[in-house]
């Protein structure tokens, strides 16, 4: 795989059948944040999610069957810590996470986080989810609250940035199972790391699948808050 190297932070995109909005997506980041540098996994992908990402010349990662968004970002985490990055940003390829909006999550990284995410559901944007996945958001809400002792709004979010520390980590450890962001929040937490939840504004889906639906959703949910309430999860290295 090939290394750029022309920046400090990397932007990590995981793609599984992105054809339609990942041209859109990396458009955006070469306009708004040119100066950073990006890095496509390509999560065993079916359609033209290659040739989209080789034409808009952007460095890719191509896995040979599909992992599941948690082993397309261990692979990516991977990839930053062999190409020496010190920052990376994790992006949606569907049009949700805006260019834009990665400034506000470096500027956390630069207050002293150790890991920032963005909070859709602030004064800052009006996105809206159903009426079953709000009360399992806010389930998880409390599940977390419990865990880590600190209050978070947007706690799966996946729009997020991290540091060096945790680039390793992540590398080796990263979860690939459903519902890795919040999972991979409670750990980090637990570590001791500094986490800070920053106001965002997102986009609804551009295009694409939703990686689950419905009764799938639901299981992994309740799944999920079961694990946390009711169970240790595995503990990450603690910051020093």
């Amino acid at each position: 795989m090939t290394v750029p190297g022309r920046s400090s932070t990397i932007v990590v995109i995981p793609a599984y059948n992105e054809e339609a909005t990942l041209p859109g997506v990396l458009a955006d980041l070469a306009a708004i944040v040119p100066e950073l540098d990006v890095v496509v996994i390509d999560d065993g992908s079916v359609d033209a999610t290659s040739r989209v990402t080789a034409e808009a010349g952007v460095p890719s990662v191509r896995l040979p069957f599909n992992l599941g968004i948690g082993g397309a970002l261990r692979a990516g985490y991977r990839y930053a810590v062999e190409a020496g990055y010190e920052r990376a940003v994790q992006f949606d390829a569907d049009g949700q996470h805006r260019a834009d909006q990665i400034p506000i999550l470096l500027d956390a990284l630069d207050d002293g986080a150790d890991l920032a995410f963005g909070n859709r559901f602030g004064e800052a944007g009006d996105y809206e989810v159903g009426f079953g996945r709000g009360i399992a958001m806010r389930l998880l809400r409390f599940g977390v609250r419990l865990m880590c002792r600190q209050r978070f709004v947007d706690t799966s979010s996946g729009f997020r940035a991290i540091d060096r520390r945790l680039i390793e980590i992540f590398a080796k450890e990263y979860p690939v199972e459903y519902m890795d962001s919040v999972e991979t929040l409670v750990a980090v937490c637990r570590g001791g790391y500094v986490v800070s939840e920053v106001e965002v504004t997102m986009e609804e889906r551009a295009g694409g699948e939703p990686s689950q639906r419905h009764f799938r959703l639901a299981y992994h949910y309740a799944r999920l808050i079961v694990a946390l309430l009711g169970s240790s999860r595995r503990a990450i290295p603690p910051r020093r």
